[in-house]
């Protein structure tokens, strides 16, 4: 707990048993708050909320066997989206590792489990090895690319006596993420300078780099598109940002035909694309930044690949280019109005109906405000049509992984972190999967607004067997009273069916010290 404090974390979300009893006797005292969630599910996504809406890691602490395979999907989520998520869980005496005895929460290779969804995963074998596992850990979490770390400790090393006294534990300074190498940005530098119809492409990966996108793409002229994580990185109502529009042909079209392409952070992965498979063909030259030298070349290889951080490239770059011209600037900005007007064009059956809700929800939304989405109709319109202002301000898992449930945990963990309005969008089904964290919302008195799209069922999926003609299966779903169920939980709750009534209900539900479900029927 000393080392956690020593290293800013402030909460850790999750669940005691018998085998962390003696973890959580460090726990008083220690100026860690303990947030405990209804499932270990909820544990991990409200860590995964908590670290993107901050940037922070977010910190679980997890039985053996049942708490890591139930917190489980939300890591594989993390992992997906690159979280920074730092996971602490017991598992078996050392002497029963790995020999079938039957043992409490027992599972045959208990490290297997998540290394395969962690950046980096370590089985401790002695007391001694803790303080520099835990700096390990905080450097793979601030310095690589960002993903859950996973430490098991066996229930046998708890108790074990540490030497020193507790203010000789200290936190190792954090090393500093790469910057650019000179002479390839020097080549950046030249190729954007040059360049035509240049394109910025900006992913996940940028979240620091707001100021240098934006002077950056000022400076070039150049029209800034947006994957799902990177939504209000630029402004997206500057003149020259796109939005996340890379799932419709006429932002294909304009990336493919751009004499020069820069590419940061993203995977360039058919997430973004609406599940389109076949990746740009790129025409100009294509220039890759990321943290992650796998990446660099993933998907699409480059012309020129950059090995450093985002936001560090980001800046170098944008030192590194002149002014722009005000007369360019204002001819692409006419043509990303029109592009986006072009893209509108190619919304997906279903989107002009509920668009009046995607324009009530931005209406209700204030500027500064989180948006954390689940899987659910709604959600799909509002990543391409909902602008967002700043970086960290939308929180999905409609990309990556793409599971169900994330929205109302991730919400919590957000607005705990967060100074910021923080307000949550899920389906009826995928509110079922995490409801009961809802009694967090209550607990830690949170005025978050959850909006719970209810179509009576799995309604993307409905619409997909329609397309298909495959006859529906499993998609029509009997659900409950939304409203009484929330006021069971102590939390407010209210019925409305018409876009214009979401802004007052949202208004209210923001200026209560308890959550509020807002239940749109469709």
């Amino acid at each position: 707990m000393r080392l956690l404090r020593e290293y800013q974390v402030e909460k850790v979300f999750g669940i005691p048993g018998v085998h962390t009893i003696e973890l959580y006797r460090g726990l008083p005292g220690s100026g860690l708050q303990h947030i405990t969630p209804r499932h270990e599910q909820g544990a991990a996504f409200m860590a995964d909320g908590y670290a993107r809406a901050s940037g922070k890691p977010g910190v679980c602490f997890l039985i053996t066997g049942p708490g890591l395979t139930n917190a489980a999907t939300a890591m594989a989520q993390a992992y997906s989206d690159s979280v920074p998520m730092l996971v602490i869980s017991a598992v078996n005496r050392r002497e029963d590792l790995g020999m079938g005895r039957g043992r409490l929460h027992e599972l045959p290779r208990q490290s297997d489990v998540s290394r395969g969804f962690c950046v980096w995963q370590h089985s401790l074998t002695t007391a001694e090895q803790l303080p520099e596992v835990i700096a390990r850990a905080f450097q793979v979490l601030s310095c690589g690319r960002p993903g859950p770390v996973h430490i098991e400790i066996p229930i046998d090393l708890f108790p074990a006596p540490m030497p020193g006294d507790l203010d000789d534990y200290r936190a190792c300074p954090s090393a500093q993420p790469p910057a650019a190498n000179a002479s390839a940005l020097a080549t950046a530098a030249e190729w954007l300078a040059a360049a035509a119809r240049p394109v910025i492409l900006l992913g996940g990966g940028a979240q620091a780099a707001a100021a240098s996108a934006t002077s950056l793409a000022e400076k070039l002229a150049a029209p800034v598109f947006l994957s799902l994580a990177a939504k209000g990185i630029v402004d997206e109502r500057h003149p020259l940002c796109a939005g996340a529009n890379l799932s419709f042909d006429c932002a294909r079209t304009r990336i493919e035909n751009a004499d020069v392409v820069l590419a940061v952070g993203t995977e360039l992965a058919e997430t973004d694309r609406n599940l389109v498979r076949a990746n740009y063909a790129f025409g100009g030259k294509l220039i890759r930044v990321d943290i992650d030298p796998a990446q660099l070349v993933c998907n699409a290889n480059p012309d020129l690949a950059i090995l450093a951080d985002a936001g560090a490239a980001l800046a170098q770059l944008d030192a590194a280019l002149p002014t722009g011209d005000a007369g360019k600037q204002a001819a692409v900005s006419d043509e990303v109005s029109q592009l986006l007007a072009d893209c509108r064009s190619e919304w997906w059956p279903g989107s002009e109906e509920r668009y009046p809700w995607v324009q009530a929800l931005r209406d209700a939304l204030p500027d500064d405000g989180i948006l954390v989405t689940d899987s659910t109709q709604l959600a799909y319109n509002t990543n391409c049509a909902l602008p967002l202002y700043s970086a960290r301000s939308h929180l999905t898992c409609t990309t990556g992984y793409g599971t169900l449930g994330f929205a109302l945990p991730a919400a919590i963990g957000a607005r705990l972190v967060s100074e910021r309005d923080v307000l949550a969008l899920i389906g009826d089904g995928g509110l079922m999967f995490t409801l009961g964290e809802l009694a967090v919302a209550v607990e830690q008195q949170l005025g978050l607004p959850i909006l719970v799209w209810n179509n009576a069922g799995y309604g993307e999926i409905r619409d997909f067997m329609d397309d298909a003609q495959v006859p529906r299966e499993g998609v029509e779903l009997r659900t409950p009273d939304f409203v009484a169920l929330a006021k069971s939980f102590g939390a407010e709750g209210c019925r409305i069916d018409k876009p214009e009534q979401l802004a007052g209900a949202v208004s209210a539900a923001l200026g209560r010290n308890t959550p509020t479900l807002i239940e749109i029927t469709v």
